[in-house]
């Protein structure tokens, strides 16, 4: 329930090792930064623009796009055919695959995220793993760090793992689609598959092929001023 092939379809992944032999799916966040600085080939093969900042190892495919605005700073790799759009921040410790989009405005921060997968604007995501044909909505973010500054617990089905993490934020599996503003709260787990409603505070562990919504009661009243 809690390993990677029940999160992530890991064909046709370039970094698929980094993802081999781990008993709970948030163990790859351990290896992320070893990783990263052993396969990392400093390169910016797409095209980046002129008023885009870079720093730092950097890694950027074939047929990337980085605008102008984007500010990068490594280590960094970015897969084939991906676009950062205006305004982007890419911050360290970061492998993004082939065919994504970061989108304006949006910050991105100790994180894997898988092929195909979109964020469209305004979004956060710190210390944290994103699969692949995943859609994260306007405003989607996540939280990695629990107010108290305590040690993040994962709890799934009632029992509570304890992976050592004080940044953490959240686990997405693929084909999972997020409505606008909604929030990861640390340590959350989102199943293949589901679809989460615009607005939703996530928490704790969602099964795969859900639909999870918040209901709200309007109120409607005629104007008289």
């Amino acid at each position: 329930m809690l390993q990677v092939e029940n999160f992530f379809d890991l064909s046709g992944c370039r970094f698929s090792e980094l993802f081999e032999k781990v008993n709970f799916v948030w163990e790859v966040l351990k290896r992320r930064d070893a990783y990263i600085k052993e396969v990392i080939e400093p390169n910016l093969l797409g095209k980046i623009s002129k008023r885009a900042i870079v720093e730092g190892d950097v890694s950027v495919g074939k047929g990337s796009v980085v605008e102008p605005g984007v500010m990068i700073v490594g280590p960094a790799i970015i897969g084939e055919n991906t676009l950062i759009r205006h305004g982007a921040y890419i911050r360290g410790n970061v492998i993004i695959g082939d065919n994504c989009i970061i989108g304006h405005a949006s910050e991105v921060k100790g994180t894997i995220i898988l092929n195909n997968t979109e964020l469209a604007h305004f979004n956060y995501v710190g210390d944290s793993i994103i699969g692949s044909n995943v859609l994260l909505g306007a405003g989607v973010k996540t939280a990695n760090v629990k107010i108290t500054g305590d040690t993040i617990e994962i709890i799934v089905e009632g029992k509570k793992y304890q992976p050592g993490f004080v940044k953490f934020g959240c686990i997405v599996g693929d084909e999972v689609h997020v409505g606008c503003n909604s929030v990861f709260n640390p340590g959350t787990l989102v199943g293949r598959r589901t679809c989460v409603y615009p607005n939703v505070s996530l928490r704790g562990y969602y099964p795969g092929n859900q639909i999870i919504k918040l209901k709200q009661n309007q109120e409607h009243r005629k104007r008289v001023f």
